[in-house]
């Protein structure tokens, strides 16, 4: 807020000196000269002020600004003067009582940044900083320590309103229809809508991130949670810097990452590179109870009632990223951005699933199933970047280009051997399987946006955003048949084509009128879903094999309007309640969609829905925010209508296995099952009250009513749940600061069963060498290993406890080294993505 306040001031300035240089210009004799740099980099300050104060009459001003060098000429009549040189957050010079009779030349001028600046910063940087705009808030992460060598994903859920779960997968509120963006668009570090990518990149490349709950018109209409936009570092400080990023850890985890930036008065170039290897080890158990004999999959008249699955995953990951980019500065009000972003991963997981069959209390069958996963992916990200700023008011245009391609290739390998045989049976065989998926993907996106103020406090906005989708599946299996030769299974080998199509034009409008602020918007959205199955199956064929209704070929759209209206009113300087409505839609996307089943187990599979509709909601947003001097309060209360709502059910269908078996299995198929009302409350908090101790915490609790039913059965059901998360760091002696993370996610009712809660508490210690320009830092995630989902599921056939661990504890030690990234540039870093945060905002 600081920095915005003194940009303003600085405008009013240079156009109050401008109008006195053209006053005085006629009766000038004499020229004052000079440069200003910083004293540090030893580079030119850019726009520094320079007063120049007649000592007879200080009411008589002069003056002007530097250039790009940081040079500066101005005229003044023959005199003794008062002059003053300064620039935002450095300490000013002053220079008085100089006598004027001939050009006077006051040499280079080096400037430092300001204790009161400095000081700033330091609080400011280390601590996680809430800022509450019309349509989002905005939390700039920090030094985070429990995420020091961790993730993009792991940063993510210590930002309040926000959890992620043990398989990476990403709420906001408790609802997981949250669109997931990268500087403001959709990208392929982002993985395309997926999160995989979250879990890849590193947790410093962020800078802050935005939580949008009442998404504006400029936004996409997706994702009937809301938004979280991820902001990644760009450094815009003069000269050559960067830092570089060690880290290792058990079980086992190591990486290297470098930021590096060269910034000149012309063009910046900027580069962020990484390389991970990382072992995950995780593991599963169920335990299912029928409530009718079944016969045990691939095996014809042996029988069980009970089944046991004790699953161990040792998943290998090594991931190399890179994104380059170049800014050029054409003029002082136009510039352009080109980028390149790649990602290359390489992983290899081998999943080891022992299965006991129980019959009548006595086991019956045991094996140990095997697979071995391997999967390949590369991502390209093609990026441009006009931007036009027509003055300094907010008057500008930007235009994007973006073009990504993903190509992944999968193969799977499964076999499972007899531990133990009490069936009776000889020779028991379980056949042998393999699946192959190949899977490329592109997506071109275009965008403009318009930015018009309309005087002082108003603002008009209109813009275009095309998003074109394909991607195409190649899916095969192959199973062994009586020969012992892998067979391919034409029931299930298949080629699914999809394409999204999404185009939006939008526009809005916003004003302040005293202490309340307005922003109303409308975006009008085509959404075109098509997709194609090449499969050996006709319609009736896959309808008998999956049991419902396959179109597949289908050519679907959808055309809606989505108002969008956020109030703002300031009670007083640091205090406002915030208002806002947005009418959003969750597109089926992905593994949601493809019909063909995952082969994760014999008994339980993963099947999509190409029969998905899009969901739509309408939401409704009240916000309190109040500021002390050491503690920041906010807290909303929250009401959401969902129509065609997502949700998941299970239940028991027979799929056909090699030699024209038919298996049964437990399927989990993503349904539109009707509507889900929520209604929430979440409170906030962020306390220092001493310098060596800062505090934070989040509290949601939610509530959500759903009613519909799917074949016959009502899944109609009401459920209460919450989550909070609690922080804390400590400055301790010899400059070591220790930091603790808790988070708890209460139990909850789901439409089949229930979920245990959940606790995980992280802890990390961290202390700055090699004078403040190195930090090194060792942290614990899941100290208590307890981050596991826990729940049982009842149908009307079975019931089922489940657990499922994604990641267990993990234990890294990271070094980071910054060079020429002393605090003074920290300090204006932030200054100028806070200048950047002005566009769009009241």
């Amino acid at each position: 807020m600081t920095a915005k306040f003194n940009f303003r001031q600085s405008l009013a300035l240079l156009f109050f000196l401008s109008l006195n240089i053209t006053l005085f210009a006629q009766s000038a004799d004499y020229t004052v000269s000079g440069k200003v740099i910083d004293n540090d980099l030893k580079v030119p300050l850019e726009y520094a002020t320079v007063s120049i104060i007649d000592a007879n009459n200080p009411s008589k001003v002069t003056g002007g600004v530097t250039d790009i060098d940081g040079n500066f000429a101005i005229e003044v009549a023959e005199g003794t003067y008062n002059i003053k040189v300064e620039f935002i957050s450095y300490e000013s010079k002053n220079f008085n009582n100089r006598k004027v009779n001939s050009d006077l030349n006051l040499g280079t001028i080096a400037l430092g940044v300001s204790s009161a600046s400095l000081d700033e910063v330091v609080v400011r940087a280390e601590t996680t900083q809430v800022d509450v705009r019309l349509d989002k808030k905005v939390y700039n992460i920090g030094k985070d320590l429990t995420t020091a060598g961790g993730t993009v994903s792991d940063a993510l859920n210590n930002v309040p309103s926000v959890s992620v779960d043990v398989e990476g997968g990403i709420s906001l509120r408790g609802n997981e229809n949250v669109r997931i963006l990268i500087n403001g668009k959709p990208s392929a570090m982002a993985g395309f809508g997926s999160t995989d990518v979250l879990s890849q990149l590193p947790a410093d490349a962020i800078e802050r991130v935005e939580v949008i709950t009442s998404p504006s018109a400029r936004y996409d209409a997706e994702g009937t949670a809301g938004i979280l936009n991820i902001i990644l570092r760009k450094d815009k400080t003069l000269g050559f810097n960067g830092s570089l990023t060690l880290t290792g850890g058990d079980p086992a985890n190591a990486g290297a990452s470098a930021n590096i930036n060269y910034r000149t008065e012309k063009f910046n170039l900027f580069n962020t590179t990484g390389y991970r290897y990382r072992k995950s080890p995780g593991n599963g158990f169920n335990d299912t109870e029928y409530f009718e004999d079944r016969e045990i999959p691939l095996l014809e008249d042996i029988f069980y009632d009970r089944n046991i699955e004790d699953r161990d995953m040792d998943r290998e990951n090594k991931g190399f990223n890179t994104n380059l980019g170049l800014e050029y500065y054409i003029n002082d009000q136009s510039s352009i951005t080109g980028s390149i972003f790649y990602r290359n991963g390489d992983d290899e997981d081998l999943t080891t699933n022992i299965s006991q069959y129980f019959l009548d209390g006595a086991e019956s069958l045991g094996t140990t199933r095997s697979e071995l996963e391997t999967e390949d992916d590369e991502s390209y990200q093609f990026a441009v970047n006009y931007i036009n700023k027509f003055n300094d008011e907010g008057h500008q245009l930007t235009a994007d280009f973006q073009y990504d391609i993903n190509k992944e290739t999968q193969a799977a390998y499964i076999s499972e051997l007899v531990d133990y045989n009490n069936t009776g049976v000889d020779d028991i065989s379980i056949p042998r399987e393999e699946t192959n998926t190949l899977e490329d993907r592109t997506e071109y996106l275009l965008q403009a946006d318009y930015v018009l103020p309309l005087g002082e406090n108003s603002q008009f906005e209109a813009g275009y955003r095309g998003n074109f989708e394909n991607t195409v599946t190649d899916y095969e299996l192959r199973q062994e048949n009586d020969n012992g030769v892998l067979a391919i299974n034409e029931n299930q080998t298949n080629i699914f084509d999809y394409t999204e199509n999404v185009q939006a034009l939008y526009t809005q409008y916003g004003s302040k009128f005293g202490d309340f602020s307005f922003l109303l918007g409308l975006r009008l959205e085509n959404t075109n879903l098509k997709g194609n199955i090449d499969s050996q199956l006709t319609e009736e064929e896959l309808r008998e094999e999956f049991g419902f209704q396959i179109n597949t070929n289908f050519d679907n759209n959808y055309l809606g309007l989505f108002p969008t209206v956020n109030l703002i009113f300031e009670l007083g300087e640091e205090e406002n309640i915030t208002l806002g409505y947005n009418r959003r839609i969750n597109r089926p996307r992905g593994w949601f969609i493809n019909p063909f089943p995952s082969r994760n187990s014999r008994t339980n599979i993963f099947q999509g829905n190409p029969n998905l509709q899009p969901a739509f909601s309408n939401a409704f947003d009240i916000g309190y925010l109040k500021r002390w001097k050491k503690l920041t309060f906010t807290s909303s209360v929250y009401f959401q209508r969902e129509t065609d709502a997502f949700q998941r059910v299970q239940d028991n269908i027979t799929i056909s296995g090699p030699n024209d078996t038919e298996v049964d299995v437990i399927r989990t198929l993503p349904i539109n099952l009707g509507t889900n009302d929520r209604l929430g409350a979440e409170l906030g908090f962020l306390y220092n009250p001493a310098s060596w101790l800062r505090l934070n915490g989040s509290f949601n609790f939610f509530q959500f009513n759903i009613e519909g039913e799917f074949e016959g059965t009502d899944y109609s059901q009401e459920n209460n749940s919450w989550f909070g998360r609690f922080s804390s760091k400590v400055s301790l002696p010899l400059g070591v600061d220790w930091q603790t993370n808790a988070f708890y996610m209460g139990p909850s009712d789901e439409i089949q069963g229930q979920r245990d809660g959940m606790l995980s508490i992280d802890l990390a210690l961290s202390k700055d060498i090699f004078n403040d320009n190195a930090t090194i830092s060792a942290n614990v995630s899941d100290l208590l290993n307890s981050r596991r989902r826990q729940g049982t599921t009842t149908t009307d056939m079975f019931t089922q406890y489940s657990e499922f661990q994604w990641r267990q504890r993990q234990i890294n030690v990271s070094l980071i080294y910054r060079f020429n990234q002393q605090k003074n540039q920290q300090r204006r870093e932030n200054r100028n993505m806070e200048d950047n945060d002005m566009e769009g905002d009241f």
